[in-house]
């Protein structure tokens, strides 16, 4: 079964990042089409895969983390407008009938993200 997840680690406070709110697009090639929103769990993952089929299009998507947001709801104070708002992540899906997994590591100024397994 392929599949696409991600989860979010708060570096800030050092924990997972529940309540991230998760939107995926799969971008076209002049737009991008909305497939889901998804809400990260206790544990900064997302209860269900964000894509589960047997087969995922290839393609390109993008994910858009609303990190403002998140910090926001925990009660960090930064400069509005925020740096890092929205963080979007846009990847490549070549085999599409694997797992992809997108972690991003998040904190109000910077963020790390990679292919996990």
């Amino acid at each position: 079964m392929a599949r696409l997840s991600s989860h979010v680690l708060d570096t800030v406070h050092g924990c997972p990042a529940a309540g991230v709110r998760i939107d995926l697009y799969f971008v076209e090639t002049k737009s991008r089409r909305f497939i889901a929103t998804v809400v990260t769990n206790q544990d900064g993952r997302t209860s269900e895969p964000l894509l589960e089929h047997s087969v995922i299009p290839v393609g390109r998507y993008q994910l858009v983390f609303h990190a403002g947001e998140y910090f926001r709801s925990r009660g960090l104070r930064f400069s509005e407008p925020a740096f890092l708002d929205e963080v979007t992540v846009s990847f490549g899906v070549a085999d599409g009938a694997g797992h992809y997994h997108v972690p991003l590591l998040l904190s109000p100024y910077g963020y790390t993200t990679y292919r996990g397994s």
